[in-house]
């Protein structure tokens, strides 16, 4: 049985349409624009460098699915405390711009790097590193993009009338299949992935500027709607304890698994430390056109973040007395737009969500394309490539990478946020320590860099194992504690080992790796660290 919308109107479809009709144009001119440029690559994975404040502000504000589908689904189910999940993202641009920001952008100009494979690669003179990163950040930016095509899947799933459905599939498919769901995904692919392999890095970038414009109106017009037919916050969070507990209303430790205070804290960490660990993140730190862009965007992104997230923590406390009992909180974002708005209207803020899913596919699309042309294709396969066979390559990847995702989210999981969580994590362990010990510590050695990366990945990814399969299943009772978990869990989740997070832990130990390893190991060569960290190079580099 399917899901129907909730109402079979094409208000919202035509809003929609005519949003996506102007990502696509955005598209266009971005090609027609960068096609005066020259150097294909650096065009087309990096914009030539040209980023301003406001661009900076508003793409590394990294709005995705998880802000307005996956977020507003824990607000809906866990209530009040989720606002200390994010809170630590009101300060994330002063970590991820204000630490990393101006390094990353000198490293990558000095070393020529157009890829975080490629700054690994030339920081630390290491062929092996940046095969190993590339490798890595294909395979978590993937599982993070499945995520993603979920969200765009579900709101056109939502938004489209029934009569459409029967368009594409038999009696006899809509009953084994849901079909909204498959349609929604097949439209939303071919859509992001068009635009973005046309138009390359700068249709990202002007689409994400459009696209993060739309959330905020969208954020805007749904708060006053939700909280007047909510009659108001006290009234929403009474009716949210009657349905989900005390804890509704209630901070860490308030008797659910949600959130304790081990959590609270590794959460704090997650966002306001590990996005400086994200390669879409490092990558638009090499895009930017300049310090003075760089200090501006601090503060537009601050400004922001929290002109989004707080709305949104109000507005879905109002949704669990608007929405009781959904059976998948993921759908919150689209059915209480579809239940509160005019149809029109209601397409004017679907746009919000729908466009941070899309500005999110775009960038993660061009990074893990470059990762498969720039890092394998070219520097393995191809080395003496044209520019023409460049460019086919990339369009070709980028279409590809889009595909298999699209087809991966035909089954994801229940909670969005989970897949967002797991793979901001991952990243974050492997990527963060490397990227900080290259940008400030003369010392840090490429074998210090890969064990850092190497060790973080395995920490993170072998919690979840133990998470998913159960402890006792592994062969690692003693992890049990005196309430021990017979078998494997039915859900994907990590396990919480003393109530952090993997997170903290994949940090952590790559720290302690990636700093032992370096002082065990020969040092770099004096000449190529002179070249990158100091203003004058004492000897050029040759190499």
């Amino acid at each position: 049985m399917i899901d129907d919308p909730l109402r079979g109107h094409w208000g919202p479809v035509i809003a929609l349409a005519l949003f996506t009709l102007v990502s696509l144009g955005l598209g266009v001119v971005a090609n027609h624009v960068a096609s005066r440029e020259s150097g294909f690559l650096r065009k087309y994975f990096l914009g030539n460098r040209s980023m301003g404040a406001v661009a900076v502000a508003l793409t590394a504000a990294v709005m995705s699915g998880g802000s307005f589908i996956g977020f507003p689904s824990l607000v809906y189910s866990f209530g009040w405390v989720v606002g200390l999940w994010i809170a630590s993202y009101m300060i994330a641009p002063l970590t991820i711009l204000g630490i990393l920001g101006k390094r990353i952008g000198q490293l990558s100009r000095k070393t020529g790097a157009i890829t975080l494979p490629d700054l690994f690669r030339e920081r630390y003179s290491s062929p092996t590193l940046g095969l190993v990163t590339s490798l890595l950040v294909m395979f978590f930016l993937s599982v993070f993009l499945i995520a993603q095509f979920k969200g765009g899947a579900l709101i056109m799933k939502i938004v489209l009338p029934p009569q459409t459905l029967g368009w594409f599939a038999s009696d006899a498919t809509r009953s084994s299949h849901d079909v909204g769901y498959i349609v929604g995904l097949a439209l939303f692919a071919t859509t992001v992935v068009a635009y973005t392999a046309y138009g390359g890095f700068l249709a990202a970038i002007w689409t994400d500027v459009f696209q993060s414009l739309i959330m905020a109106a969208g954020v805007l017009i749904l708060l006053p709607l939700a909280l007047a037919r909510s009659g108001g916050l006290a009234q929403a969070t009474y009716a949210g304890m009657d349905q989900a507990g005390a804890g509704f209303a209630f901070g860490p430790g308030a008797g659910r698994d949600f959130h304790p205070v081990g959590l609270a804290f590794s959460f704090f960490v997650m966002w306001a430390i590990t996005g400086m660990g994200q390669p879409s993140t490092m990558v638009r730190l090499m895009a930017f056109r300049d310090s003075r862009t760089l200090r501006y965007s601090i503060i537009y992104q601050t400004l922001y973040n929290a002109l989004i997230y707080i709305p949104l923590i109000l507005i879905f406390i109002a949704a669990r007395s608007i929405l009781p009992g959904l059976t998948n909180p993921d759908e919150v974002m689209p059915r209480l737009v579809v239940e509160l708005a005019n149809p029109y209207v209601a397409g004017l803020i679907l746009a919000a969500p729908y466009g941070a899913v899309m500005s999110t596919v775009s960038g993660f699309l061009l990074i893990v394309a470059s990762g498969l042309v720039r890092d394998l294709y070219q520097r393995f396969l191809r080395p003496n490539a044209s520019e023409r066979e460049i460019e086919r390559a990339s369009y070709a990847a980028t279409v590809l990478v889009g595909l298999v995702v699209a087809f991966l989210a035909l089954n994801p999981p229940n909670y969005l946020q989970v897949i967002i969580v797991f793979a901001s994590a991952g990243m974050a362990s492997a990527f963060l320590v490397p990227g900080l010990m290259g940008a400030f510590w003369r010392r840090a050695t490429a074998a210090g860099a890969l064990a850092a990366m190497i060790a973080g990945t395995g920490v993170t990814l072998g919690l979840y194992a133990v998470g998913y399969f159960g402890p006792r299943a592994l062969g690692l009772a003693w992890l049990l504690g005196p309430n021990p978990e017979i078998g494997p869990r039915s859900a994907f989740r990590p396990y919480y080992l003393l109530d952090l997070d993997p997170c903290v832990w994949g940090l952590g130990i790559s720290l302690i790796a990636g700093v032992l390893v370096s002082l065990w190991t020969r040092p770099p060569d004096p000449r190529r660290v002179s070249a990158l960290f100091d203003l004058e190079p004492a000897v050029a580099p040759t190499s």
